[in-house]
């Protein structure tokens, strides 16, 4: 939908069923608390069925309760502060396990992905790292451990692969000193958006590299700045970010260039294993 969903539901208040209007009204003041309940908690604390819940996000032009949640969850993802994710997540998680509920809300995320996959988008990323001159690797704050994952196994891939590293914004722009047209800065960021990595997605935008991002939806400011995108869901009830989805698709990534290399990472991967058998890199089961 074009519009934010709080606009939509304004706009339509009037042609609203009373059940409906009470479900309007408690969005429009507790927004940020609505987007992380279920469908009948939403009824509960607005007095209406969980039926009329589904209903009314059906006559918003949803295809289901979780379409106007995920609505929700986007419009709100960058404004909230970790206390206000942390407040909105309580009353949830004290009503169930919390290991199944975790559990159960990153397998959805993976679900998502996989609904609104687009491979040839996928297909044409790959197409840019391994046909460009350098890929630059760029990842700050939690998206830095799916940035140091990445780039650990594109090591073994390919050897022009830089890690940009973020101790300071100065030292960010000293190791992009030689970045130009015909490099690819894959840069990963997730709501809160950091500032570093869209100032240093904009240094490299002005000399020239593509910009390949991982983010989380079309809305991301990165996603407004890159050549190609892929996105994945983190959104997270409470204080962290879920990195399952970001990582399955890194994970679909490698596997897509490995593949696309062949005989190489093969050969790669046998000169490592006598390497770690020689030098006893790793452990040995006993024979027995």
């Amino acid at each position: 939908m074009g519009k934010n969903i709080l606009h939509n539901i304004e706009s339509g208040i009037d042609g609203f069923s009373k059940g409906q209007k009470r479900i309007a009204f408690y969005i429009l003041e507790n927004y940020d608390k609505a987007a992380f309940m279920t469908a009948s908690k939403l009824g509960q604390l607005a007095e209406v069925s969980e039926s009329t819940v589904v209903r009314f996000a059906s006559e918003l032009g949803y295809d289901g309760y979780p379409s106007m949640q995920r609505a929700l969850q986007e419009m709100i993802r960058s404004r909230l502060t970790s206390t206000q994710r942390i407040r909105a997540a309580g009353d949830l998680l004290e009503r169930q396990d919390l290991l199944s509920a975790v559990i159960q809300s990153d397998i959805d995320k993976l679900r998502q992905m996989s609904g609104g996959a687009d491979q040839r988008e996928f297909d044409r990323v790959v197409d840019q790292l391994l046909d460009c001159r350098h890929i630059y690797i760029l990842g700050v704050r939690s998206s830095s451990f799916v940035a140091g994952y990445l780039n650990f196994y594109m090591h073994l891939l390919t050897e022009n692969v830089t890690l940009v590293q973020s101790n300071a914004a100065g030292e960010i722009f000293e190791q992009l000193l030689r970045i130009g047209p015909e490099d690819v800065m894959l840069a990963i960021s997730f709501p809160r958006y950091s500032k570093v990595t869209l100032n240093t997605v904009k240094f490299a935008q002005d000399r020239g590299a593509t910009i390949v991002a991982i983010t989380d939806n079309k809305l991301s400011p990165l996603y407004q700045m890159s050549d190609e995108a892929l996105l994945a869901p983190c959104e997270m009830i409470s204080f962290v970010d879920s990195m399952v989805a970001p990582l399955s698709l890194v994970n679909a990534l490698l596997i897509a260039i490995g593949r696309r290399l062949g005989t190489d990472v093969t050969r790669t991967f046998g000169e490592l294993e006598n390497i770690w058998n020689e030098y006893g890199i790793f452990g040995k089961m006993d024979d027995e």
